[in-house]
């Protein structure tokens, strides 16, 4: 599959490479989830005349790590490594001497994986950086894909490596605009509702996209059976993606996941389906360790209220416990008939969700809003006048509430009315209001 979009970080990238060919070494933090395109982007955005070191740390012994790394080295940058470095501090500083007279771009892919081989290369690499930066022309390109030992090395006060990074890019999956390019490539006859399976399925995650694009149809019936057979690549792919996140203690980190994918999504609600365990650190941490689901309240409620519900951040995490780990049974059993059933069934609902989030996404991306979300009222432990989309515009004046269905035979006006007339008497008082009815065709 062709490279798509990432121009703005691509742009980012080589303004940042330039400062470092041009006055000193610059270090920059790339993360983001698996398979979301790291590699590609910072191999892409270091083409061009000068030479570029690409390293991936792999879970080994640090003197056979070293040894592959010397290779690499040697042939990247055209110089001679002597076979008696057998540690990264050693190799380090050899490439930051080197950087006194050559300029150079070093990627180290997965640099988290340095906790399992020997922590303290973090440290040694601080000393190191803070020793030879002023006086290199190094582009170093740090990345990681374990976003809760990522946020610790650069982002916790007491890790050697805090605020050392030049700059930290943050990659998500592709946007509204881009889905939609892919999808006029490969399949140029597409309905809406493809686009929305294609968005529910994957989140807009790339190498998702690619294994889709390159051996489905990409019409719902060919996603769905490319996803749910037989040695998928997508079965295993949720635990995978996060077991190394949560270690030994992913049990009940899955069990809460699973809970908010099937639309439990209160901390009430979700302690009392798993039998009143108490869940609440367990929240916390999926929210500030690992930037897997995010609070919601209300729109323009006040940050302590405590009319809270939870979400999953990421559409693929979602659509994998929400069916393949919530069937582990009929995914031992090899039942992949029966789970592709029940996926078909359901997928009209489920998929409605997401449409939410599409229009929400495409909304953001226009750039005219301050303030994009839902809105709910509680009344006697019931929810009350749910509106799918709020959004306040930049002029502080207009609000757009919009309903959002996947056909419009299945909107009532009037109660929808009845809602925008509470609605603005609650919260929206001071603002002019406009409606709108969002459905498969405005995607």
């Amino acid at each position: 599959m062709k490279f798509y979009n990432r121009t703005k970080e691509i742009e980012e990238l080589r303004r940042i490479q330039g400062r470092a060919f041009d006055s000193r070494s610059r270090m920059t933090v790339i993360t983001g989830r698996r398979r979301i395109g790291k590699t590609s982007l910072a191999l892409r955005a270091t083409q061009g005349e000068y030479p570029t070191v690409y390293l991936f740390v792999s879970r080994k012994n640090e003197a056979a790590l070293c040894e592959e790394f010397a290779g690499l080295i040697s042939t990247a940058l055209g110089c001679y490594v002597p076979s008696e470095i057998k540690s990264f501090k050693s190799l380090f500083q050899m490439l930051m001497e080197l950087a006194k007279t050559r300029k150079f771009n070093l990627i180290i892919d997965e640099f988290q994986e340095f906790f399992n081989i020997n922590p303290s290369v973090f440290s040694d690499m601080q000393n190191i950086w803070d020793s030879y930066r002023n006086d290199t022309r190094v582009n170093l390109l740090l990345m990681g894909s374990v976003y809760s030992m990522m946020h610790k090395i650069f982002e916790s006060y007491h890790e050697p490596l805090f605020g050392r990074a030049d700059a930290m890019i943050r990659l998500s999956g592709f946007g509204t605009e881009t889905m939609k390019e892919i999808m006029h490539d490969y399949r140029p006859d597409y309905t809406n509702d493809e686009l929305l399976a294609l968005y529910t399925i994957t989140g807009g995650v790339p190498k998702y996209i690619e294994l889709l694009c390159e051996d489905a149809d990409l019409s719902i019936e060919g996603m769905l059976d490319y996803v749910v057979r037989e040695n998928s690549p997508f079965i295993n792919e949720g635990r995978n993606l996060l077991i190394e996140e949560f270690g030994k203690d992913y049990g009940l980190y899955f069990s809460v996941l699973s809970c908010i994918a099937s639309g439990i999504n209160t901390q009430g609600a979700i302690e009392s389906a798993l039998g009143g365990v108490t869940v609440a650190g367990h929240l916390k941490r999926l929210i500030e360790d690992y930037a897997l689901i995010k609070r919601v309240r209300p729109i323009m409620s006040k940050p302590g209220s405590k009319n809270v519900q939870y979400e999953i951040t990421d559409n693929f995490l979602r659509f994998w416990f929400n069916y393949f780990d919530r069937n582990q049974t009929l995914v031992e059993l090899n039942n992949f008939e029966y789970l592709r059933h029940i996926i078909s069934s359901d997928y009209p609902t489920f998929s409605g969700f997401a449409l939410e989030k599409w229009f929400r996404l495409k909304m953001m991306e226009s750039h005219q809003y301050v303030d994009i979300g839902s809105w709910w009222e509680r009344k006697k432990g019931k929810e009350a006048n749910e509106i799918d989309i709020v959004a306040l515009s930049v002029d502080g004046k207009n609000a757009v509430v919009a309903e959002v269905k996947r056909q419009q035979r299945n909107y009532d006006h009037k109660l929808f009315m009845e809602k925008v007339d509470h609605i603005k008497t609650s919260i929206l008082s001071k603002y002019d209001i406009e409606t709108r009815l969002l459905t498969l065709e405005d995607m």
